[in-house]
Formats: structure tokens, C-alpha cells, sequence
């Protein structure tokens, strides 16, 4: 059955719930990160049969990625889940990716950018 407004302000999230939460949460980033991760892998194959591979990786891993969307959407509303997943997805994706994977330098000013994003998942996961 669908929420209505009313349900996501009256919305808290369960303590027995978190530990499952917390799992989808983390399985939703880390394979977000290696989907993104592997299209990138993909851009720089040398032949096709590395692009297609890597293609066929990063889509698994989005697979996965919706998979454990939607598994936290049984737990916590899509206005909740949508900003957080997004955000952590941001971030993984910039640090884990691009910074320890990649080597792709980041400046200063996305650094902050990143900061902005970490607290707007905190107010968003508040609310």
C-alpha cells in the first residue's frame, strides 16, 4: 500500500529494522561505486572485449545497486532513501572511485562540495 504525505511526517525509522537498513545501505553504495567503477574501467579498455566486460560488470552492479534500493524502500520512504542513497553514491563514487581507484585528483572546491553533501544526508536522514 502506498504512504501518504502524512505517513513520511509521522515517519521513524525502526531499532529493530536498522541493522537490515544499514546492510542495504552500504551493499546500495558499494555496489553503486562498482558500477560506476567499471564504466569507467570500460571507457579506457584497449580492445571491445574489455569494454564489453567491463560493461557487463558495471551493469550487474547496477543490478544490485536497484535491487538493494528497493529492498530499503520496504524500510524507509523514497524521500528519505532517494537523497541518501544519491548522496553516498556521490561520494563513493568520487573517493572510493575516482581518488583511490582511478587516481583522478579532486579540488579543493569539490572536497567542499563533497562536505555539503555528507551534511545534507545527516538533515535529510533526520527528518
Amino acid at each position: 500500500m502506498l504512504r501518504s504525505r502524512l505517513d513520511l511526517a509521522s515517519w521513524s525509522p525502526s531499532v529493530s529494522s536498522f541493522p537490515v537498513v544499514a546492510a542495504l545501505l552500504v551493499g546500495c553504495t558499494i555496489f553503486n561505486v562498482a558500477a560506476n567503477a567499471s564504466f569507467k574501467a570500460a571507457a579506457l579498455s584497449p580492445n571491445w572485449r574489455g569494454f564489453l566486460s567491463w560493461q557487463v560488470a558495471g551493469n550487474l552492479a547496477g543490478f544490485v545497486t536497484v535491487l538493494a534500493l528497493t529492498g530499503l524502500l520496504k524500510f524507509i520512504p523514497l524521500a528519505v532513501a532517494f537523497p541518501v542513497t544519491t548522496g553516498l553514491a556521490v561520494i563513493g563514487v568520487q573517493v572510493a572511485a575516482a581518488a583511490l581507484i582511478f587516481h583522478e585528483s579532486i579540488s579543493a572546491t569539490q572536497w567542499l562540495g563533497t562536505a555539503v553533501i555528507v551534511a545534507g544526508i545527516l538533515l535529510v536522514g533526520r527528518s
